[in-house]
């Protein structure tokens, strides 16, 4: 699948109706004739948020109509999701899903805790982008993996590690870097979502924390943390002088989140055809692609329901057997 760099910076409506004309009239038929809202399952501040926000100012330019995110936290995401499963699929309540809610929360949480399913559920309008997962410290703790590693095996049980959430994407990651490392022996301490682990790990007051780019990185290039390695095959073009965690001796260690945008099961295909039309124009814009680079998302330029569909059920038959491994499988 094609994609290119891109990253999240801060874009307003106004300047955006200057780089994306809206869609012609004929494209857009009677849909849409109010607000749509979408549905941001973390907290304000996190790289989801961040994600939602800038897809949303662009998409009202597009559609002419005000594009409203409401944060609905809870559960790793879980209950912003359900919602919008269970929403009147009309077009007006949409979804930024992401890794934890629609790969891992389903494979970590048993049936009687599942909320809805995340294939059956809901219509796969794009996928936006992924961004890898990395190790981040404390610039006191540790210049390099290989002295982190050092340390925590020297004094175990001494060092903690903060993710977005117990049984999420962030957690599975850390758990999988504990033991493709050596089986390390760090805690696991979760935040709910994570804008406030990197903020305690700026402070201080962690060591390390599970995050991806696009959350993490303007926090790195300010200094105020470090990013170790990132769980990427190969290094990330944009941040070339970061190492992967394979190439300083982690095998295996491959993790990354996606975004990606979904409206409920059922949404008419005429309504799904335009938001995706939209989307795609959207990803494509050289503007927009500028201002979203320095927070690290790989972006998908090509995506359409049917690949999003597929990369879905793709991601799923990858985390199950990681999942498993890592003991956070459901019982």
């Amino acid at each position: 699948m094609k994609r290119r760099n891109v990253c999240f910076g801060v874009v307003f409506a106004a300047i955006l109706g200057s780089s994306l004309p809206p869609l012609p009239a004929q494209a857009q038929g009677k849909y849409p004739e109010r607000a749509i809202r979408l549905v941001v399952p973390f907290p304000p501040g996190g790289g989801t948020d961040i994600m939602g926000r800038r897809l949303g100012a662009k998409l009202a330019v597009l559609l002419g109509q005000q594009v409203v995110i409401d944060n609905k936290t809870g559960a790793n995401g879980s209950i912003g999701t359900a919602e919008v499963a269970r929403a009147k699929p009309d077009g007006y309540t949409l979804l930024m899903g992401t890794t934890s809610t629609h790969s891992i929360n389903p494979l970590t949480l048993t049936l009687e805790q599942r909320l809805y399913d995340p294939v059956k559920d809901f219509v796969h309008i794009a996928l936006l982008g992924t961004s890898p997962f990395s190790v981040v410290v404390h610039p006191s703790v540790a210049g390099s993996l290989q002295e982190l590693i050092k340390r925590v095996r020297a004094s175990p049980g001494k060092y903690s590690y903060g993710s977005s959430g117990t049984g999420g994407s962030t957690h599975l990651a850390g758990e999988l870097f504990k033991k493709l490392a050596g089986d390390l022996d760090i805690v696991h301490v979760p935040y709910r979502g994570s804008a406030q682990s990197i903020l305690d790990l700026a402070g201080g007051q962690i060591p390390i924390v599970m995050s991806g780019f696009s959350s993490v990185i303007p926090f790195h290039r300010s200094g105020k943390v470090r990013i170790l390695a990132a769980f990427n095959e190969k290094r990330v073009r944009f941040a070339p002088d970061i190492p992967t965690a394979i190439e300083l001796g982690v095998k295996g260690m491959v993790a990354y989140t996606f975004n990606g945008f979904f409206a409920p099961a059922a949404t008419p295909e005429p309504i799904i055809d335009q938001l995706s039309r939209a989307t795609v124009k959207v990803m494509a814009d050289g503007a927009f692609q500028k201002e979203l680079e320095d927070l690290g998302i790989d972006a998908v330029t090509d995506s359409n329901p049917e690949r999003a569909n597929q990369f879905i059920k793709d991601e799923l038959a990858k985390w199950a057997p990681i999942v498993k491994a890592t003991g956070l499988a459901a019982q």
